[in-house]
């Protein structure tokens, strides 16, 4: 939406760059928790209109986008341990704000304009763009980048940082073994044990994939009424509950041991909208979405598989958080968040096997 002309784009970037000061000086979370209502916001919006004005510009723009104001809120905590204001560059939580420290914040801005200009260049790359989530990839790149300025020791110079504290790592250890959870720095410890991980994929996952079914086809059904694309409601319904799981994160702020799914609600849910059409013989692009009130015991039948599908999605997404937080997270110096990683690696899945298979 922000890259039609010079001239939208730049008015974009300038957005960009408050959101990510504005991420910084709240905190990257309480950022987080913010898109996290405006996707609840614009999908009262996109009902009502079949406008998505406010997933593009709201919750996934300029304005409250991870890319911008949770990326600005990361590097703004990672700057801020590089110049000495804070010990723990991986607190996304404190607002920066409370430093005075101007600079903190114009890091965030710096990083807020990076993160919109790099998810509209991953957007627009053939093939890879639209079959990714760039916006989770643009998040996870803002991440190394700060991580490999700021990284290092405090006062030592730009570019001293590395994706991997080596110093963290358990001696006397090799292979995969030195990937287990340690005491520094550990992501969620009450998240981190297989069976956990398959319980919260399974269940959030189906819980994300039901609600992504019935929003793709009630709203989208209304909205065909109205002469608009039938799949349109299809192509943001994973994002609701994804926007319902963003608002857990407050919770998880307040020292509440909440488990963190964005992750597994987001790919889930899209999943589920992606394969019914599949197990309905037919293809995400051509598909016809009706109300729920007409399906037939076949479609019923569908969404149960397409339901079954989405909780196995969302279990590889679990496990694939998790495997990134003990990869780059733990054993790091500043904040690589493992949703992020897990969200773009679990899109590309998703969307490519669809892909294939239509």
């Amino acid at each position: 939406m922000f890259t039609a002309s010079v001239g939208i784009l730049l008015f974009g970037l300038v957005l960009a760059c408050a959101g990510g000061a504005v991420g910084a000086a709240i905190g990257a979370n309480y950022a987080f928790v913010l898109t996290g209502v405006c996707v609840l916001a614009s999908w009262g919006v996109f009902a009502a209109t079949g406008s998505t004005v406010g997933f593009d510009y709201l919750a996934f723009g300029p304005f409250m986008g991870p890319h911008v104001a949770f990326a600005g809120g990361v590097a703004g905590a990672a700057y801020a341990a590089y110049r000495g204001y804070v010990d723990d560059a991986k607190d996304i939580n404190s607002p920066l704000a409370g430093l005075g420290r101007p600079d903190v914040l114009l890091a965030g801005a710096v990083f807020g304009a990076l993160g919109y200009l790099g998810q509209a260049g991953i957007s627009r790359v053939p093939w890879f763009g639209t079959h990714t989530d760039s916006v989770a990839l643009t998040v996870l790149v803002s991440a190394f980048l700060a991580r490999c300025l700021f990284g290092g020791a405090p006062g030592r110079g730009l570019m001293r940082g590395s994706l991997l504290n080596r110093d963290a790592l358990p001696s006397g250890v090799q292979g995969l073994a030195r990937l287990r959870p340690g005491e520094n720095g550990r992501w969620l410890q009450w998240q981190e044990r297989p069976a956990q991980v398959v319980t919260i994929g399974v269940m959030f996952g189906a819980f994300a994939g039901g609600a992504a079914l019935f929003l793709a086809a009630n709203v989208g059904a209304h909205l065909a009424g109205r002469g608009l694309a039938p799949n349109l409601a299809a192509a943001n319904a994973n994002t609701f509950a994804f926007g319902i799981s963003a608002v857990i994160i407050l919770f998880l702020i307040t020292n509440r041991s909440m488990p963190v799914q964005h992750h597994v609600t987001n790919i889930a849910g899209l999943a589920a909208v992606q394969f019914f059409p599949l197990l309905e013989g037919s293809s995400f692009a051509d598909y016809t979405w009706t109300a729920t009130s007409s399906w037939q015991s076949g479609a019923w039948l569908s969404a149960v598989g397409a339901v079954g599908l989405a909780a196995l999605f969302g279990t590889m997404t679990a496990f694939l958080a998790e495997a990134a937080a003990r990869l780059w997270h733990n054993r790091g110096t500043s904040h690589i968040d493992p949703p992020a990683a897990s969200i773009w690696l679990g899109n590309t899945v998703v969307v490519s096997v669809a892909a294939l298979l239509s």
